[in-house]
């Protein structure tokens, strides 16, 4: 403490006491222990005056005033609560122990600081810990603040005591407590608001490991644990002074307030330190419980003394000590993948990898030991370069276990095994992805893909390869620039360095550059254009990388989050790639064609076209799993049901953004959207509109309201930037964060027949509305459209001609894409 504070922190008068937490918490010195300790030290001070005072006064008589909880660790942040237990030895009377507690708390409240407080006898006190776990766990940290020190030492020795002998049966239910709130909370590790507290991988994570090591069944593993610690507790500080409020969530529009009063560059390197953090008290409580569960399990099959007599059945101890081979110098051994006794690490510079690929294919965690022992063989004798075939295979093995692979995973990165084997994972590991479709980090992401991705190996060829790209295919968004420009280059150099061929570095940097190509092409091209399906053939060369970029595709799409993958979406790309393997196959680009037309689709043209008015179709549907993985019994959640909406209209001038802002006022969203032109009968054309929406909220609307309002609208009777703008002020909504401004772009050399202009936007009600009315503004026809939503972005393609149908002069198209984006800002 500086000076100034500590000549305030003299004072325990309730207005010296907020004065010197005033200054303190002013002090220009960066949040961490000490500040924390400090914090605690008045306010130790405070109330031990406030509670002798209290006791004089009530002629107290045996009593002690105790911080229980992160106030018993004098780990107080700026607006923590404080934990505090008045005991006293039952002795006195009702009343006088009832002042007391009144001159402690009533003081403490005046001022404004949250208290949680309790008033026990040892007895008691010990009796609601062995009921309420919650209170044991705080009584673990038990810190004397004031009065009988022996009543506060006695009661922490016999909670120690009923802790140790009761462990076998409480830290089950520790853990299962743990596993619930992580269920609820999710991982710290991955979140773009984590709670630091809550959290998997959280301050409570944290907690837990120090009461199981207060049990003395098992410890967590020391090596930069306290380090992790420290910094979520630094993090909670700064958030703390930041929003003035005792919020433990790191909420997005506070992180840079947040990263800068830490002394951090940005907010990225703050959730990055954060996320790093996250895995450190996640790895150890995984390893703990581990070791735990072994603990009272050994236990549990210890011989009873009739065994010792030779009554009972010593086969137990020899089945729980048995070691069964996996691979070479890897057995399995209580149930995790443990090294051989004979084997000799610093000799085999391939047991890294087949350690892990034996443990993720047969679904066990790697010791803790064994990690050990294998990063230091590892850092003193490294895999030569280029690998040799042993190594490259167990890695594909290791890959290819599915779900299995996460947790070895994460075992190698906690010893940094991961960085000595591929150098350019560093720029990934715990890189923050800001986009709500996202659900991982960068590295997180490119594991997920790879379990996704072991699911599609019996539909490629090669799946070394699928494998391969999935875990390189987002390796360059560690670099500056286009990351998949950057991840070919650095995919050449890796895939070399796993030992792999010169056709095969080729086909695994072709797959990174392009591993968004079939996803992009299908959701914002129109595929009946043959310049569409010939860059793709020019892109992809050969059918044997189309069919590894269709199976990463999908892969990529499933890691990234729900958002980003569905039935439809599927269904595009799939069609995509039909058309492209047989460009392929034949050498020829078709002819242009007429899309094929659904007899539905004839029916709803010809009606139109005869009565020159709207028809629509509505049909319900239930978006069935991506994965086509059946649910579980207990999942009782409702599938998301949405409409697909079929509307058939004679071709108008503002017929998108009349359509679009129809749907805006039923509150429904554009999920998907195309748009087309027929001519049924020769009569003229008719344009097919085929949406996918989902209501905002509430129920879909009525098929005859929905025919009612287009025909208004088609019409020129509603009018629908007026209802929208009326409806926009009377229920104004609210932006916890600003979006990025709208880009609005021409993609060139897409078509022969039309300008393609893209429209990348935040989604919002009346969108798509906006952007229709800015079309038909600018003079031009909207020929086709595709419109694809992914979480809260809009990312939409607009095949537009002028008024002969011809596609617009370069110049005019840039004049029109920035007509568009000015009118969406």
């Amino acid at each position: 403490m500086t000076e100034s504070v500590e000549a305030k922190a003299g004072d325990n008068t309730p207005e010296g006491y907020a004065a010197a937490r005033l200054a303190l918490l002013n002090d220009d010195g960066p949040s961490g222990p000490s500040r924390r300790r400090a914090l605690a030290d008045i306010t130790d001070r405070w109330l031990a005056a406030l509670a002798h005072g209290a006791a004089a006064r009530a002629g107290a008589g045996t009593w002690a005033l105790v911080a229980v909880g992160g106030y018993g660790r004098a780990e107080l942040s700026p607006r923590s609560d404080l934990d505090l237990l008045l005991l006293h030895d039952g002795t006195g009377k009702a009343a006088t122990v009832a002042s007391l507690a009144d001159g402690v708390w009533y003081p403490v409240w005046d001022l404004g600081v949250a208290l949680d407080h309790s008033v026990r006898t040892p007895a008691e006190a010990r009796k609601t810990a062995a009921e309420d776990l919650k209170v044991q766990l705080g009584l673990l940290d038990a810190r004397h603040i004031a009065g009988d020190a022996a009543l506060t030492a006695s009661l922490r020795t016999a909670v120690l005591a009923d802790w140790r002998n009761q462990a076998p049966k409480r830290l089950p239910a520790l853990h299962e407590l743990c596993l619930e709130r992580a269920e609820r909370q999710g991982e710290l590790s991955y979140l773009l608001e984590p709670d630091l507290k809550e959290a998997r991988g959280g301050l409570r994570d944290a907690t837990a490991l120090r009461a199981v090591a207060a049990s003395w069944l098992a410890d967590a593993p020391r090596e930069g644990l306290e380090d992790a610690r420290t910094r979520l507790l630094d993090a909670r500080d700064a958030l703390h002074l930041v929003t003035g409020r005792a919020t433990d969530r790191l909420a997005l529009q506070e992180q840079d307030q947040v990263a800068a009063a830490l002394g951090l560059l940005d907010a990225d390197t703050l959730l990055r330190q954060v996320y790093e953090s996250g895995r450190t008290v996640s790895y150890a409580f995984d390893v703990t419980w581990r070791e735990v569960g072994r603990v009272l399990r050994s236990r549990q099959m210890r011989p009873r003394r009739r065994g010792l007599l030779g009554l009972g059945r010593p086969e137990q101890s020899a089945a729980a000590a048995e070691r069964t081979p996996l691979a070479e110098g890897v057995v399995e051994h209580e149930g995790e993948a443990v090294l051989a006794r004979t084997v000799r690490p610093e000799r085999d510079p391939v047991l890294p990898l087949r350690a892990a690929a034996a443990a993720a294919q047969n679904g066990l965690p790697l010791s803790l030991h064994a990690v050990r022992r294998l990063g230091v063989a590892q850092a003193t004798r490294p895999l030569p370069v280029p690998w040799p075939a042993e190594a490259r295979e167990q890695l594909v093995t290791l890959l290819g276990a599915g779900e299995s692979t996460v947790p070895v995973w994460e075992a190698l990165e906690a010893e940094g095994m991961v960085t000595r084997l591929i150098p350019d994972w560093e720029r990934v590991r715990c890189r923050p992805q800001r986009n709500a479709v996202h659900v991982w980090t960068v590295d997180r992401h490119l594991i997920e893909c790879a379990v996704r991705a072991s699911r599609l190996t019996r539909r490629v060829g090669r799946p070394d390869l699928l494998l391969i790209a999935a875990l390189l295919h987002d390796i360059g968004k560690g670099w500056p620039g286009d990351h998949s420009e950057a991840g070919e280059v650095i995919a050449r150099d890796v895939a070399a360095r796993f030992g792999f061929g010169r056709a095969d570095v080729a086909t695994l940097a072709l797959l990174v550059r392009h591993h968004l190509l079939l996803i992009e092409t299908a959701t914002r091209r129109d595929l009946d254009d043959p310049v569409t399906v010939q860059g793709v053939a020019e892109a992809v060369r050969d059918t044997e990388t189309l069919e590894l970029l269709h199976a990463l595709t999908e892969a990529d799409a499933l890691a990234t989050g729900p958002a980003a993958w569905s039935a439809w979406r599927a269904s595009l790309v799939a069609d995509l790639v039909k058309r492209v393997a047989a460009v392929l196959a034949t050498g020829e680009v078709p002819e242009p064609a007429a899309p094929e037309t659904t007899a539905e689709e004839e029916r709803l043209a010809v009606e139109a076209a005869r009565t020159r008015g709207p028809v629509i179709a509505l049909h319900a549907h239930a978006e069935p799993d991506p994965e086509d993985a059946p649910r579980a019994a207990a999942d009782d959640e409702p599938e998301q049901v949405g409409v697909e909406l079929l509307l058939a209209v004679p071709d108008r001038p503002g017929l998108l953004a009349a359509a679009a802002g129809v749907l805006a006022l039923h509150r429904l969203t554009v999920r998907a959207a195309d748009l087309r032109a027929v001519d049924p009968i020769g009569d003229g054309p008719v344009t097919l509109l085929r949406w996918r929406v989902a209501a905002e909220y509430g129920s879909l609307p009525e098929a005859a309201r929905l025919r009612n309002d287009f025909a208004r609208a088609f019409g020129g009777s509603l009018d629908i930037g007026a209802r929208l703008a009326e409806r926009e002020s009377a229920y104004p909504r609210r932006r916890g964060v600003t979006p990025p401004p709208p880009r609005v772009t021409v993609a060139p050399g897409t078509s022969k027949a039309a300008t393609v202009i893209e429209v990348r936007a935040h989604d919002a009600p009346g969108l798509l509305h906006r952007i229709g009315t800015a079309l038909e503004k600018a003079g031009v026809n909207v020929r086709s459209a595709r419109i694809s939503t992914l979480g809260a972005n809009a990312v939409d393609a607009f095949y537009v001609t002028d008024g002969n149908g011809d596609p617009l002069p370069d110049v005019r198209a840039a004049e029109i894409a920035d007509q568009v984006e000015r009118a969406l800002r």
